[in-house]
């Protein structure tokens, strides 16, 4: 592995059909709070991230059940993780978990957890 390669990987549900804005919205706390996540957690790995551009790729799935398989397949491997639960104010009802953030972490763990998901 790499040790400068680190990533952190946006899993999103395609199911809900949310607008642009509200993707766009819970796409960026998933990044913001997995990324607070790492930095309590693996903080050389948050340094690394940081240091090296914050590289960031985003992911699509179908529903919830594979959002939690890889969250518990992430969790495995010991890479941070968040759950992102949409409020309720606008497109969507109160609790409906909307995507997944994943890392900062080493690529190769990543990619072992996301590596096979089509881009969003």
């Amino acid at each position: 592995m790499d040790v400068g390669d680190f990533k952190q990987v946006i899993v999103v549900r395609t199911d809900l059909r949310m607008g642009k804005g509200k993707l766009a919205a819970q796409v960026a706390h998933a990044a913001v709070s997995a990324a607070e996540v790492a930095r309590r957690e693996k903080p050389e790995w948050f340094r690394r991230w940081i240091e090296t551009g914050q590289k960031k790729i985003v992911v699509k799935v179908r529903g919830l059940e594979e959002l939690f398989s890889l969250r518990r397949a992430a969790e495995e491997l010991g890479i941070p993780t968040f759950l992102v639960v949409d409020a309720g104010f606008t497109q969507l009802k109160p609790g409906t978990i909307t995507c997944l953030g994943l890392g900062p972490a080493p690529s190769e763990l990543l990619d072992k957890v996301t590596g096979g998901l089509p881009l969003l």
